[in-house]
């Protein structure tokens, strides 16, 4: 490892956007938006220890390289050099945010610490440099939250019980500070609040984890840069890797970087926005904000974000004050910003954004996750607007993600306004909705009686394959992505979620349980097999039945440029003449066996 800490700053870069194998997708997104010269946005500058390094700590015991320290000291350094502040100074300090960055995007899987390098030296200087006493304490406080929970038990190895986590603990405590003072916000409450629940938060951290936050700028830095490293192995990402077929090997980066501050007042604000919409492909600017917030925030679900613009309004928000009205031209920044990253990147951008004081920054863009539809839109708009090529067109859809537009799905703008109760593996595709029931006899009784139910087992067997079969959709407890019921569900093309710890089912009381919530046979619930996730109620569906000219304009695409024949699995007559009108031009396998099942899928087994 030449070269282990990457700088990026001040129109300038020492890494770029192709480089994601070493600096992680953040990493080299910023460096690309920092140092391009045809972008050079306003990026916080900062430096990206790479994923190199993260290799080597966990083959080495959680040790890292010998001229680490000095090379990210002297990083550090060219940062206050920009900013004309110092990391741990107690006149004007310099505060960081430290980020994780693999190579493939990751959300939410692995950990982040805000506000590294304040203490009660450097809380004064903060003080006098914003003369904003709420700020600086309001930073105080998350961090105090964020690096013991991150930091301090995470990456610590302590393991609580559920519900005590200090992070929990230190929200009770938070919890109980507004409802004393009346308000139902963080921002209602003001500065002196604020010190004296930080106050309350260090003597909590000192009696559950033994030890006390510290007060040291580069102990907090080195602390989180470790916690970062140790959450690569921490259960969800590990977790997520497994389902993302993402290699342990790869690693991630660490980001370093100048913390801007949208907590600051009512003239500041963060948020997250897409180039287009992910949820339908719309060549329309998507997002929300939150005014005096930080990023962790807006995801935090503590508090109804705004929408940008009158297009990303939903019922939740529509009367809130948008960001085009708020701050119009802030808005228009932004949206220039986001038609030279879509230019740039040629494909759709997920950024997030902070406003300081009424000046813009931007703190990151990755290409942005899209479902199957929206893909398929983007696809071929983005062709016909000659931002990609045909092949690019085509690959820029994957299996999974053309296969969902075969199925019937939630209506992704219902299903956004709704909260899962459950998540687990996404097995089967596509979207169900039904009554519960657990037995495979209830399910096909249910189905003889023209009801739509969803299966609901601990795990299914071969046994269940009638019920399996007459569900709309099948829900089970335990199992992964090779079990019974996933194997069977795909073959058929059937909605089903698998591994939902959280449930536990009692078949006496025909009940289920998930966070001390029941659900009773007969209930309804949705599911979303491409997601992994199960609501309660009934969602809205989408057919995916009939002409669709989005696809139809994609499948001509990849007619123009393949080259083998395509031929189809077809058991039935309805088999073949769907597949004819997806454009198949023979039948390559079929099975004798199949033909037999017939119309009664009861008799089929006889």
């Amino acid at each position: 490892m030449t070269k282990m800490v990457y700088f990026f700053g001040g129109g300038k870069a020492d890494g770029r956007g192709s480089m994601k194998n070493l600096l992680g997708g953040k990493g080299a997104n910023l460096a690309e938006m920092a140092g391009n010269k045809d972008l050079r946005l306003p990026v916080p500058p900062g430096f990206t220890i790479t994923t190199e390094v993260c290799t080597y700590f966990y083959k080495n015991r959680n040790r890292y390289p010998k001229t680490l320290r000095e090379k990210v000291n002297r990083n550090l350094k060219k940062v206050e050099g920009l900013m004309n502040r110092g990391f741990g100074d107690g006149d004007n300090p310099l505060l960081v945010s430290v980020r994780s960055g693999a190579r493939k995007s990751m959300p939410g899987m692995m950990e982040t610490v805000l506000n590294v390098g304040l203490t009660e030296k450097t809380l004064k200087g903060l003080i006098k440099e914003t003369d904003n006493e709420r700020l600086a304490y309001d930073a105080y406080r998350r961090l105090i939250m964020m690096y013991s929970d991150v930091v301090m038990e995470k990456g610590g190895g302590v393991e609580p019980e559920e519900g005590m986590g200090i992070r929990k603990q230190l929200e009770r405590l938070m919890t109980e500070a507004k409802k004393e003072k009346g308000v139902e916000n963080d921002t209602g409450l003001d500065a002196g609040d604020l010190k004296r629940l930080c106050v309350e938060f260090k003597k909590k951290v000192r009696d559950v984890l033994k030890r006390d936050f510290p007060d040291n700028a580069y102990d907090q830095l080195w602390g989180a840069i470790g916690a970062v490293f140790s959450s690569w192995n921490g259960k969800r990402a590990m977790a997520y890797r497994r389902i993302e077929n993402i290699p342990d090997e790869w690693g991630t980066a660490v980001n370093v970087q100048t913390m801007v501050f949208g907590n600051m007042g009512d003239d500041s604000a963060t948020g997250v926005a897409f180039s287009r919409n992910p949820a339908n492909g719309e060549n329309r600017f998507y997002g929300e904000y939150l005014v005096n917030a930080q990023g962790e925030d807006v995801v935090a679900g503590t508090r109804t974000p705004a929408p940008i613009n009158s297009y990303s309004a939903g019922e939740q928000n529509k009367a809130l004050l948008t960001l085009e009205r708020f701050q119009p031209r802030i808005y228009r920044q932004l949206c220039d910003i986001r038609n030279r990253l879509e230019r740039h990147y040629r494909d759709m951008q997920d950024i997030e954004f902070t406003i300081e004081k009424g000046r813009l920054f931007m703190l990151q863009c990755r290409v942005g996750k899209r479902n199957g539809p929206a893909a398929v839109r983007m696809a071929v708009d983005m062709l016909k607007e000659k931002l990609i090529d045909k092949k690019t067109a085509v690959m820029r859809v994957t299996p999974a993600q053309l296969d969902e537009l075969l199925h019937p799905i939630l209506d992704p703008r219902e299903e956004v306004k709704t909260t899962p109760f459950a998540k687990g593996l996404p097995a089967g595709p596509g979207g169900a909705t039904g009554q519960i029931v657990f037995t495979a006899e209830d399910a096909v009784k249910s189905k003889k009686e023209n009801k739509a139910v969803v299966l609901v087992r601990e795990e299914t067997n071969p046994e269940d394959v009638e019920g399996m079969r007459a569900a709309e959709a099948i829900l089970t407890a335990r199992g992964g992505m090779t079990s019974h019921a996933a194997l069977v569900a795909r073959g058929w093309g059937k909605c089903c979620i698998v591994g939902c710890g959280g449930i536990s089912i009692d078949l006496k009381k025909k009940e289920l349980s998930v966070n001390g919530d029941l659900l009773k046979e007969g209930d309804w619930i949705s599911l979303n097999g491409s997601k992994g996730y199960a609501y309660r109620g009934r969602v809205p569906m989408m057919n995916p039945g009939g002409k669709n000219k989005i696809l139809d304009s994609f499948l001509k695409v990849c007619d123009s440029i393949r080259r083998l024949k395509v031929r189809t699995n077809a058991d039935t007559p309805e088999d073949a003449k769907r597949a004819r009108g997806f454009g198949a031009e023979g039948i390559g396998l079929f099975r004798t066996e199949h033909m037999f099942y017939g119309k009664e899928i009861g008799r089929a087994h006889v």
